[in-house]
């Protein structure tokens, strides 16, 4: 993802394809609601990814909020992300 995408992500007009959209939903939902994640959402999951696409693409949303959830428990987020630009001093 780009820093462009990912600065779009709280944006209401953005550039996300239907699919990304999806994908991100799908995201959000396994973060946030995942008791709620019906046969409905499964159906619109399909319009746009086929069984195993929604598969690994589950299985990455689980290991990437797993090892979020690790780092916190363990304290090693980081305090302060490092900007590298011209603007701002190192």
């Amino acid at each position: 993802m780009t820093e462009e995408k990912i600065a779009q992500l709280d944006e209401e007009t953005n550039s996300f394809s239907d699919q990304e959209r999806m994908a991100l939903e799908y995201a959000d939902r396994l973060a946030l609601d995942h008791h709620n994640i019906d046969d409905e959402f499964f159906d619109r999951l399909r319009e746009h990814f086929n069984e195993a696409q929604i598969v690994e693409l589950g299985m990455m949303i689980g290991q990437f909020i797993g090892f979020g959830r690790l780092l916190m428990v363990l304290d090693l987020e980081p305090r302060f992300c490092a900007i590298d630009s011209d603007d701002q001093p190192l």
